[in-house]
Order: structure tokens, then sequence, then C-alpha cells
């Protein structure tokens, strides 16, 4: 009975903090994540490395651009920010996800229960509209395959609720080489329905030659409950980007030279992305009663992509073009319980997911940034069917067990239309059964201890599929799935009210990990490692210095390698990958550090108020990068990585209540005020040694923020 009314005191409270009745000043340890257990429960109590990143944070990390912007501060992800919107974000959680020529891959990425990765793996950090984004969980581990295709981690972003009165917001940001970022956003509640309408604009110069961009963006959740019972989402998103220059990256000789320039023939041959995409989705939750409930999910978007690309090296006017114009839809359901087995609390999931892309691909040879020749046209599709359970038992006050299982199978085709004895053709299934198991000890109300174990599953996406180990067009059905095995202990300890650290560490082994072969005029060739390890440690803390100061420090360390010899090539140039090398693209640590200092006190709370001033201090470190496997120049025989920096930030904001209600805020933030000149990331195994996307120097921007009620 002590046990059942901890656990019942857990979800009560869990299930206040869901609906609000929580006050904000309840502080980070009542901050709710479902991530972990695909149902509410605190942070604290999750038996896992989940991270919780709210409004305040977005708001306040800059234009809400790039999710750069705020997840910088969670331990074991890093984001390295190409200064590239044609190639998007480099994100990785420990290691995986790293190896992305473009796109996030090897990364399960949510909004709002609708799945933002494609069967194959294939996901866009673009797709989140962080204007009306309330909160970004990321969970990393072991329990994170219980996700699917996802061996690196998960994040999940949800979209504000709209309030009980409505109100309408409008943004507008400035900032460095002709960056101007605008938002206009409505928000209310009329009896049962709830509507969220945000419409943004984007507009950037670039630092660089040849990294002019332009984007729109409009992100709609309409909300239908008509009890407590029974709630309805329907949510549609649009992204429209008409230009997207690439600059593409420098040799060493080329940064030295001139961080500022584009790569080489970029310029030339006009190198730019242009993509177009919708996205229509509705979410149920049912309670059957107060420990039962049904989920579902429904959604079809569609995503059209033009990409010019710099083709073979030599200096003439033929560059390359592909075209990608897809289609995707989805399903899923599961079934929530609370119940008890031989007197043991169990709280259990199961459900059955099912998604499906299909993208006709062409492409052929560019004249001067315009198409010229079509020498590919093909269909390619995956598919995903999966099953899952995850159940978690308080086997008495202080242990809880958590374990799950998942069957996965992934299945892809390719079907060609331009060569005459169909050689593009083929078509390959994957399948895997992933377990997880984890245990949790409560040592007290401010200490939790931890321990999980999970087995991982990874395939190729299409893209890595689209050209065979020579670079030629081909399906390339030779790729294996990558599997791995994820061993976590982790600690969560609160020993203030105003204070928090978690601590994880980690290992993680995979065979047939997926790696770079080539990388050359945009075209990149992927093959398969006999093995790789990957040990480290993340740590996040944050804690009240007094009524006016808040700290907080996430760090990680990471030592990804090759544990197994193997030989590859580079063009027609075998080369030999060395067990111990280390596995190229990974930051060998990640440090965000944050003083602030708000004009009203915090009382007690880790969240700042939104009236008054602030200032904040940054700190950002990353280590050194390895730019290809062998981490040799294959000429000169030197070592060949990007070195780690050092950059600091300033910010400060100011909130005044404007119109009765309203409330106006100004912000300010001047980025790199050293000056630094640092690479930000790396394209691995790039052919022509263009393997370096350098950072800025020092850049501001200023902006307002007005949110009226209406």
């Amino acid at each position: 009975m002590k046990a059942m009314r901890a656990w019942g005191r857990r979800s009560w409270m869990a299930s206040l903090a869901a609906a609000g009745a929580l006050p904000v000043a309840a502080q980070n340890l009542q901050d709710v994540v479902i991530s972990a257990s695909r149902s509410q429960q605190r942070s604290f109590d999750a038996p896992a490395a989940v991270e919780l990143v709210d409004r305040e944070t977005i708001e306040n990390a800059g234009p809400q651009v790039n999710l750069s912007e705020s997840l910088s501060r969670v331990p074991g992800l890093t984001i390295l920010n190409r200064q590239n919107y044609a190639q998007d974000l480099q994100l990785s959680i420990r290691g995986f996800g790293a190896r992305s020529a473009f796109g996030i891959r090897g990364i399960r990425l949510l909004i709002d229960g609708i799945p933002a990765t494609t069967p194959d793996g294939q996901g866009q950090g673009s797709s989140v509209a962080l204007t009306s984004t309330d909160r970004i969980e990321v969970m990393r581990g072991p329990l994170a395959q219980l996700y699917g295709n996802s061996a690196g981690g998960v994040i999940q972003a949800f979209t504000r609720e709209a309030p009980e009165r409505p109100e309408f917001g409008v943004q507008y940001y400035g900032g460095a080489w002709g960056m101007h970022r605008t938002d206009w956003q409505y928000a209310g509640r009329t009896g049962s329905v709830g509507l969220v309408a945000d419409y943004s604009t984007f507009d950037a110069n670039g630092f660089r030659d040849n990294s002019k961009t332009e984007r729109r963006q409009f992100n709609g959740k309409l909300s239908l409950g008509s009890d407590e019972k029974t709630r309805v989402n329907v949510v549609f998103n649009q992204f429209d980007m008409p230009l997207a220059q690439d600059p593409a990256g420098l040799t060493a000789t080329q940064l030295a030279q001139d961080a500022t320039q584009a790569g080489s023939n970029t310029v030339a041959r006009r190198v730019r992305k242009i993509v177009s995409q919708n996205q229509v989705g509705t979410a149920l939750t049912h309670a059957l009663d107060d420990k039962r409930s049904l989920g579902a999910r429904i959604y079809y978007g569609t995503r059209d992509n033009l990409q010019f690309q710099a083709g073979v090296p030599p200096a003439t006017p033929n560059g390359a073009w592909i075209g990608l114009n897809r289609a995707y839809y989805g399903m899923g359901v599961q079934y929530n319980e609370q119940t008890r087995i031989a007197s043991v609390p169990v709280r259990w999931v199961v459900g059955y997911e099912f998604d499906r892309s299909r993208e006709y691909r062409q492409g052929g040879a560019a004249l001067l940034g315009e198409k010229s020749t079509t020498t590919r046209r093909e269909d390619n599709q995956a598919e995903n069917s999966d099953l899952f359970v995850q159940a978690t038992a308080l086997l008495s006050e202080r242990w809880s067990l958590v374990g799950g299982l998942r069957h996965n199978t992934v299945r892809m085709f390719s079907e060609d239309y331009y060569s005459s004895d169909g050689n593009g053709s083929g078509h390959i299934s994957y399948s895997a059964l992933n377990p997880v198991l984890g245990v949790t000890w409560h040592a007290g109300e401010s200490l939790n201890l931890y321990a999980n174990y999970g087995k991982g599953f990874e395939t190729p996406t299409l893209a890595e599929m689209a050209y065979n180990g020579a670079g030629a067009p081909s399906f390339n059905t030779t790729l294996n799935a990558a599997n791995s095995q994820h061993y976590e202990a982790g600690a969560k300890w609160a020993p203030s009210a105003s204070s928090r650290v978690d601590f994880t560490v980690f290992q993680i082994n995979t065979t047939d990990e997926i790696v770079v072969a080539s990388s050359t005029g945009g075209n990149s060739t992927f093959k398969n490692a006999p093995g790789t390890t990957r040990t480290g440690w993340e740590l996040a803390s944050r804690t009240l210095l007094g009524a006016h100061w808040r700290a907080s420090l996430s760090a990680s360390a990471i030592d990804a390698q090759y544990s197994q010899t193997f030989t590859s090539a580079i063009g027609a140039t075998p080369i030999t990958v060395r067990a111990g090398n280390k596995i190229p693209g990974i930051p060998q640590h990640f440090v965000f550090g944050e003083l602030l200092w708000t004009e009203t006190p915090m009382k007690g709370a880790l969240r700042a108020p939104v009236q008054g001033s602030q200032a904040g201090l940054e700190l950002v470190s990353a280590g050194r990068i390895y730019v290809n496997d062998t981490n040799l120049d294959a000429v000169a025989g030197t070592a060949t990585r990007a070195e780690g920096y050092t950059a600091l930030n300033l910010k400060a904001s100011h909130g005044w209540k404007v119109a009765g209600q309203g409330l106006l805020t100004a912000y300010a933030r001047l980025d790199n005020v050293s000056d630094q000149r640092y690479v930000g990331s790396v394209i691995v195994n790039q052919s022509n040694s263009q393997f370096y996307e350098p950072a800025p120097g020092i850049n501001w921007t200023l902006g307002l923020r007005l949110v009226v009620p209406l």
C-alpha cells in the first residue's frame, strides 16, 4: 500500500503539472515529460537521460530560426550550425547522426506526436516551427530504441496550447548579414475549441558568399475537446523555402585565405536548394477511465526538393541537379493502462505504428545552374511496420523496473524508369527485435539512480542508398543495417528546491556502422564499418545563486572510435582505417554554460520572470573534430581535423507591461564577442578535401516581441 501511495503521488503530481495546476514557481523538478514512458511523468522520475527545453529558453535563446539556438544546452546532443540552410543543421546525439551530409538522420524527430522522420530515418530540423513551440524534449540512451529506427535518440516538439483568453502576438528580429525575422501569431479558445495560428518569415544574406536564404512557414494547431476525457488535435504545417544557396565546404587552404568565400564552383554553378513541404495530421487521446486511455494518430504530407550541385571537380560549367517529389503518410495507435500484477503497481503501454514514404527521384546534368539533361528517373519507397510494448513496475517504494520490446520491419524499394535494363531497381527488407531493460533506485525524495540496457537498430536512408560504392547512380542494396548495444547509468539529484544535477555515463557498441565512403560534388556514398565503440559522460546542472542570479551548465565528453581495422577507398585509392581511429564528425567534448541576472527576484524558481530586465553570459566550447576516417591527409600524411574552440555570447532583454495585460519585450544578443575564428562543422570524408564549414565571427541580433490580449 505504501508503494501504491508513492506511485499515486507521482502520477497525481504529473497530472496536475500537465494540466497547469502546479504554479510556475514549482521549479524544474516538476517539469513533465512523456518521452521516457509515453505517458506523463516528472522529468526527475523518468528512468532515462531526458531533458526538457521550455518556452522561456526558446524565446530567450535567439530569433527562433534554428534548433541550435536552444538545444545547444542539452548534454549529449551536439548541433553544429553549418551556416548553410541548403543542408540544414548537423545534429547528433552521442555521435549518432554526425555523418549526415544534410538533414537529420539516426534520430527520431516528432512534432505534436506526429513523425517528422521518414521510415528510413531521415528528418528535417526546419519542420519545427520554433515561434509556436511550447517545449522540446530530448531523450538519449537505450529507451529511445523503443521509438523505432532511431539509434541516437528522440527529439519531440510540442506546439503551445491555446490560452483561455485570446491573444495576438507579433515579433521582429534583425541581425548581421541582412538577417530579418518576422512572426505573427494568434492563439485563443472559444468554448471547447482552441486555435494557434502562426506565420513566420526569415531572410538572410549569410556571412559567406553564395549563402542567401529565404523561408516562409505556417504552423496551425486546432484543439477540440467535447469533454475532459476526449482530446483531438489537428495540426497543419507549411514550409516554403524558395531559395537556399549552398556555400559548400572549404579546403584548409581556402579556409586560411578567406573563410567568407564559397567552395569551389558553387558560385559559377549557382549551387542552391528549393524546398516546399505541406503536412496535416491529427492525434486523438481518449480516457476510458482514470487508469486506461487510448491514443491514435494519422497524418499525410508532401515535400518537393530541387537541388543544384557543384558536380564534378573540373572547372567546367557542368554541375548536377537532383529533384525529389515525396508523398508520405502514416498512422499509429497505442493503449495505456495503470494496473496491478500480484500487488505490484504497473504502468504499461502497447502500440502499433505504420509509416510510408514514396518519392519520385530525378537527376541529371546542369549547365550554369539550370537543368540541361535528365539521366535519372525512378520511384523510391520506404515503409515501416512496428509493434512495441513498454511497462514500468514499482517493485517497492524504493525500486522500479522498466522494460520494453519493439519489433521493427523496414522495407525499401526502387523502381528504375530510366535504364532500359532496369539496373537501377532493387528492394531490400530489414527487421530487428529490440529489447530494453532498466532499473531505478529511488534513494530518496531528492535522489534517483538508474541503469538501462537496450539494443538499437538503424537502417540506411534512401539517400544513402542512392549511389553504389563507385559513386554511380544505382540503388545500393549492399548496405546492412547497423545494430548497437547501449549501456547507460545515471543519477538525478535535487539538493534543494532551486538546484538540480543530472549525470550519465554510457557505452555503445555498434556493428555494421553506416559511415561515409566519399563525398564529392554534393553526392555521398556509404559503406558499413565492422565495429565502433562510443564511451562518454553527460552532465546537466542548474541552480539559483541568489534571488537575482541563476547558473546552468551542461557538459559532455565522448570517445568515439573504430574498434576494428577495415579497408575502404577514396575514389580509386584504397585506404586502411585502423582500429582506434576517431569517428569523424563528432566533437570530443561540448560545453554550454550560462549565468543569468534578473532585475525581478526569481523567488526560488529556476524560471526567470517575464517582466523587468535580464542579462546573461553564455559560454560555448567544443572539442576537436576529425574530418575523415583515416584521421590523416591522404597526400601530406598530417592530421586532418578542426580544432576546438571556446566562444562567449552576451544577451539582454527587458519586458514592459503595455495596454493593460499586454507585454512588450526587447531582445539583444551579441554572439562570439571575442570574434574567434573557428570551424562550425565539417563535411565527413569530402573527396576533394573541402571538409570545413566556417562559423561566423562576432555578430548581433536585435528583436521586439509584442503580445496583446484580445
